[in-house]
C-alpha cells in the first residue's frame, strides 16, 4: 500500500504498448477509493471525450476501437495517455503510458556475396526498423537455417556467422524479418566456399567487434566478436574498468560473441574483445560500451498525514533510476506551484508546506520519469480543524528598541479566548524563505515580548498565534519593522615615529567594524583642549602620516569609525617625539652587515668552545677513571710485597695518614685484617730526600711534647709511584691519663695529645 492514499489511489495504471494499425487497443485504468469517483482519460495532456473511436468502460478502462496512426484530418492515436480519477477528497493522475504503433521499414542493410576459403569465417548481415523489435530468420536455398548446426551461429541483431567453412556451406542466403506489423525478405547472397584448408601462418584478426548498445534492466544483450587467422585465435572478453564479468546470466555463442541475459544496472560498462595467437601474446582488440538504463522507481515514497491549522506539513518522495529520474508534484492532478509558504527541497525530493489552512487540503502526488519510464505515487494531507477555536489575535505592533531588540505586542483574540494556554511569535527576516521562521512561546496573560539578538539594518517579520488544547488559531496579521542601524567598532591604532616631526598612524581592517564609510582622525597637543580634525579618510585607507609636529612636546591620537548611523567609540593614543628621538640616539641602528660578521664570528666561537669544553670533560673522565684505577692497584701491591712485624700496641699510630688526596680505607679493613704497617719501616725501606724534608709542601709529621713515645715520623713518598693509607688499628687501651691519639692529615699543623 505504499504511495497510496486510503481515500483515492490507483490499483492498475495504464502501461507502454505498441498497437497494431487498424487494430482495437485497450487501455487499462482501475481505482479504489471513497466514491463516488470519476474517472477520465487525457492524450498528451488534452481531455478525450467519449466518440465511437474511443470511449471509456465501465471499469474506467478506455477502448480506443480502431487504432490509426494517421488519420484523415491529420491526427493520430499515438501519444501519451493517461488516467485521472476524483472523488471529494481530491484527484490523482496516472502514470504516463507511452503508446506507438507497430511498424516494419524496409531493409537498410542487406547480406552480401562472399568467397571465403575452405576452414576460414564467414558472416552475413542484415538490418530492418520496426515496432516491436523484428525477429531475424536465415533462409539457406530457401529452407530455413539448421541452427543446430554448432557452426552456425544467428545473434538477435540479424547476423548469421559460419564458422570452420566446408565446401556443403555454399549456397544462396537470405533473411526473413517478422513482427505484428509485417513480414519481409531481404535481398539473397551467395556464398563461395574456394579451395583446401591453408596452412599458411596468418596474424589474428577480429572481422567484427562490438558495437554501443543502450538497453533496459532485464533485457539480453548481445556483444558480438568474430575474429580470423591461423591458426585460429582464442577469443575472450574482459571490462576496461577491470571488473569481473561474472558468471551469472554470461553466455558464448559460436567462436566468441558475448551473451548477457537480464541486464542489471551493474552490467554498464565498456567491454574489450581480444583475439589471441595461440601459445603467445599476440592479440588484437575490439571494444563497444553498454548502456543499461533502468525506469524510474521509489525508494521512499510519500504518506498521508494529518495536521492541525498553522502548522507544517512535509512530504518525502525519494527515487531511483537510470539516468536519475525527475521529480514533479501534483497537487490535484495540477502542477504544484512554489510560493512562500510551499518550497520544494533536495532536487523536488522533499515538499515542505509551512502554515497549512484548509485550502492546503488535497491529494498530492509525486511524478517520477526517465528516458526509461515513469511511476507515481500519491499522498493526502488532511487538515485538522476544530471548532470553537479562538479568532486571531488582534492589533499586532512592532517598535524598533535597539539595533539588536524589537519589542512586539498585541491584543487578545475577540472570540473565544477562554481555553487560550497561550501564544505563539512568529519571527523571521523578511528576506528570508518561510521555513528559516523561528517561534518564541509567551504565557497567556503577557500580551507584548522582547525580541532579542537580531542583526542591525534588518527588516523582521511578526505574527501571532493563539493556542488552545484543541489547536491554534489563525495567524494574526504579518508586521513588518527594520531593526535601527548600529554604528562601527572602535577601530584599532598603532603610532609610530618617523622623525623628529612626523609619527605615522596606522590601523588594521576588520570584520568586527562592521559597514563603515570611512575613518575620522584628530590630534592635539596633550595641553590644548582643541583637535586638528577630523581628517576624513576612505574605508579603505589603513595609515596616515601626521607631519610638522613638535618635537618638544606629547601629543594625543584619536581614531574612530562612522557609517551612515553616526560615529563609533574613539581609540587613543599617546606619542612623544623626544623620547622616541633620545632611545633612537642611545640605541643607534645596527651595522647590518657589520651585525652579521660579528654574528658569525660570535657563533663559530660558540662552536669552537663547545668543541674544547666536550673534549676537557672526556680528558678528565679519562683521568680519573685510570688514576683511580692506578691507585687501588698500587695499594694492593704495596700490602702484599711489604712485611709487617708486630709492634708494643704502645707504638702503634692512631692516625690515619693521607697521601696525594687519595684512600684506601675500605679496601685495607677487608685486605690487611687488622694489620698494621710499621711506620719505622717504611722510612727504612723508602728514605726521604733532604731535600724534600725541607719543603714546606711536604707532609710533615706531628710532636707531641707531652708524650714522646708515641710519637710518629713520616716520611715523604713521590706522589707518582704509589698512594698509601694508614688505617687506625683496633681500639687502643684508655689513657691512664685520659688523653686521646693526635691525628695527623696532609697540610695540617701538629695536633697535641689530651
Amino acid at each position: 500500500d505504499f504511495g497510496r492514499s486510503s481515500e483515492l489511489a490507483f490499483v492498475v495504471e495504464p502501461s507502454d504498448d505498441i498497437a497494431v494499425q487498424e487494430q482495437p487497443l485497450i487501455l487499462y485504468c482501475q481505482v479504489e477509493g471513497i466514491q463516488p469517483i470519476t474517472i477520465t482519460w487525457r492524450k498528451n495532456g488534452v481531455m478525450i471525450l467519449d466518440n465511437e473511436n474511443a470511449f471509456m468502460l465501465a471499469n474506467g478502462s478506455l477502448y480506443v476501437s480502431r487504432f490509426q496512426r494517421v488519420r484523415g484530418d491529420g491526427s493520430s492515436d499515438e501519444g501519451e495517455y493517461d488516467c485521472m480519477a476524483q472523488n471529494h477528497y481530491g484527484l490523482v493522475v496516472s502514470r504516463k503510458a507511452k503508446i506507438q504503433a507497430a511498424t516494419m521499414s524496409d531493409f537498410h542493410i542487406h547480406p552480401q556475396n562472399a568467397v571465403v576459403e575452405e576452414g576460414g569465417v564467414a558472416r552475413f548481415q542484415c538490418q530492418i526498423h520496426g515496432l516491436p523489435e523484428p525477429v531475424i530468420l536465415w533462409h539457406k536455398n530457401s529452407m530455413p537455417v539448421n541452427t543446430d548446426n554448432e557452426r552456425y551461429t544467428l545473434l538477435p541483431k540479424g547476423v548469421l556467422q559460419i564458422t570452420g567453412l566446408r565446401a556443403e556451406d555454399s549456397g544462396i542466403f537470405h533473411c526473413v524479418a517478422t513482427n505484428i506489423a509485417n513480414v519481409k525478405f531481404s535481398r539473397e547472397a551467395r556464398l563461395t566456399v574456394s579451395g583446401s584448408h591453408s596452412t599458411v601462418y596468418k596474424d589474428p584478426m577480429i572481422l567484427v567487434g562490438p558495437e554501443n548498445l543502450t538497453l533496459t534492466v532485464h533485457q539480453t544483450a548481445v556483444l558480438e566478436c568474430i575474429a580470423t587467422g591461423n591458426p585460429r585465435p582464442i577469443v575472450s572478453w574482459s571490462r576496461l574498468d577491470g571488473r569481473p564479468i561474472g558468471v551469472e546470466g554470461i553466455q558464448v555463442l559460436g567462436t566468441g560473441n558475448l551473451m548477457i541475459s537480464d541486464l542489471t544496472v551493474q552490467h554498464s560498462g565498456i567491454y574489450v574483445c581480444a583475439a589471441n595467437k595461440p601459445g603467445t601474446r599476440v592479440r588484437r582488440t575490439a571494444q563497444g560500451s553498454l548502456v543499461v538504463q533502468a525506469p524510474a522507481e521509489f525508494v521512499q515514497h510519500p504518506q498521508s498525514i494529518s495536521r492541525p491549522v498553522g502548522t507544517t506539513a512535509i512530504f518525502t518522495c525519494v527515487a531511483q533510476g537510470e539516468p536519475p529520474p525527475q521529480i514533479t508534484w501534483l497537487r490535484n492532478g495540477q502542477i504544484l506551484e512554489t510560493s512562500d509558504h510551499i518550497k520544494l527541497k533536495n532536487n523536488n525530493s522533499t515538499l515542505s508546506i509551512h502554515g497549512i489552512n484548509q485550502a492546503d487540503e488535497a491529494i498530492y502526488q509525486c511524478l517520477a520519469e526517465n528516458s526509461a519510464g515513469s511511476t507515481q505515487a500519491s499522498a493526502r494531507l488532511t487538515v485538522l480543524w476544530a471548532d470553537g477555536l479562538p479568532s486571531p489575535p488582534q492589533g499586532v505592533r512592532a517598535e524598533t528598541v535597539s539595533a539588536t531588540t524589537i519589542q512586539v505586542s498585541w491584543e487578545k483574540p475577540l472570540q473565544n479566548t477562554k481555553e487560550i494556554i497561550g501564544y505563539v511569535l512568529h519571527i523571521r527576516k523578511a528576506a528570508d524563505p518561510v521555513e528559516m521562521e523561528y517561534q518564541e512561546a509567551v504565557s497567556k496573560s503577557t500580551f507584548q515580548q522582547l525580541v532579542t539578538d537580531l542583526e542591525p539594518s534588518t527588516s523582521y517579520s511578526f505574527y501571532i498565534k493563539a493556542y488552545t488544547s484543541r489547536g491554534a488559531s489563525k495567524a494574526s496579521e504579518v508586521t513588518v519593522v527594520s531593526t535601527l542601524g548600529e554604528v562601527p567598532a572602535m577601530p584599532s591604532l598603532f603610532i609610530k615615529v618617523i622623525n623628529s616631526t612626523t609619527v605615522q598612524a596606522t590601523w588594521e581592517p576588520s570584520i568586527k567594524l562592521g559597514q563603515h564609510k570611512g575613518f575620522k582622525l584628530y590630534y592635539r597637543k596633550v595641553h590644548l583642549s582643541q583637535y586638528t580634525g577630523p581628517v576624513l579618510l576612505a574605508s579603505n585607507v589603513t595609515a596616515y602620516n601626521i607631519t610638522h609636529l613638535d618635537a618638544s612636546v606629547v601629543y594625543e591620537v584619536k581614531l574612530l569609525a562612522y557609517n551612515q548611523h553616526g560615529d563609533g567609540n574613539s581609540t587613543v593614543r599617546f606619542v612623544s617625539l623626544r623620547e622616541a628621538m633620545e632611545r633612537t640616539v642611545v640605541n643607534p641602528p645596527c651595522d647590518c652587515m657589520k651585525d652579521e660578521q660579528n654574528n658569525k664570528t660570535s657563533t663559530t666561537g660558540i662552536i669552537i668552545g663547545i668543541h674544547i669544553g666536550v673534549t676537557c670533560i672526556i680528558f678528565c673522565i679519562l683521568f680519573l677513571m685510570f688514576g683511580y684505577r692506578g691507585r687501588l692497584l698500587m695499594c694492593k701491591n704495596v700490602q702484599e710485597q711489604l712485611s709487617t712485624p708486630q709492634i708494643p700496641r704502645s707504638q702503634r699510630s692512631a692516625t690515619g695518614l693521607v697521601l696525594n688526596g687519595a684512600t684506601c680505607r675500605d679496601r685495607d679493613d677487608r685486605d690487611l685484617n687488622g694489620k698494621q704497617l710499621d711506620m719505622n719501616e717504611l722510612e727504612r725501606l723508602f728514605p726521604a730526600s733532604p731535600s724534600q724534608e725541607q719543603q714546606e709542601k711536604g707532609i710533615t709529621s706531628a710532636h707531641s711534647p707531652s708524650a714522646p713515645h708515641d710519637e710518629t715520623q713520616i716520611s715523604t713518598l713521590p706522589l707518582d709511584e704509589f698512594s698509601i693509607i694508614e688505617e687506625q688499628p683496633d681500639p687502643v687501651p684508655k689513657n691512664p691519663r685520659g688523653s686521646s691519639p693526635a691525628a695527623l692529615a696532609p697540610n695540617h699543623g701538629p695536633a697535641n695529645e689530651g
